[in-house]
């Protein structure tokens, strides 16, 4: 089974940290709590990640929230399986991932983003992200004149 890794929930905490801020500074909200359950848990236990089968109902609900606002797929439209490639050279997703994206749960949809985003050698991580970052134009003749 597809596990949730903490890194997510601590993503998921802070979503809900942002959107249902504590009054007291001590109360928390029931997405916290639930959240913080878990979280709790896996640091006593140094669990890393946790199955989404055994997450408790009111936890998942609450991850499942954070996860939906997230991007759903990797894909930037520069697909290289495609091609033939064993690997996308655009997101970085295997020809089996792509192929099953549709069908895979949130869990493993997760796992497959976190391993892109560990590996970092897909182009939606370099050439493109480069491009869209600033949008400044690249130092050059124009810019130089400009300068001047």
């Amino acid at each position: 089974m597809a596990g949730i890794h903490i890194t997510d929930i601590e993503a998921a905490i802070n979503y809900w940290r942002e959107k249902k801020p504590s009054p007291d500074g001590v109360t928390l909200a029931p997405e916290l709590r639930a959240l913080a359950e878990v979280y709790a848990l896996m640091i006593f236990y140094h669990e890393d990640q946790a199955d989404e089968h055994g997450f408790p109902p009111a936890a998942y609900a609450a991850w499942r929230v954070w996860y939906d606002s997230t991007p759903d797929t990797p894909c930037i439209a520069i697909c290289s399986t495609s091609q033939g490639d064993a690997q996308c050279k655009g997101c970085g997703r295997s020809f089996d991932e792509v192929q099953h994206w549709p069908a895979m749960s949130p869990a493993q949809k997760r796992q497959t983003w976190r391993r892109i985003t560990l590996e970092s050698n897909a182009w939606r991580f370099n050439r493109y992200a480069e491009r869209a970052g600033a949008g400044q134009a690249a130092p050059g003749p124009a810019a130089d004149r400009a300068a001047s």
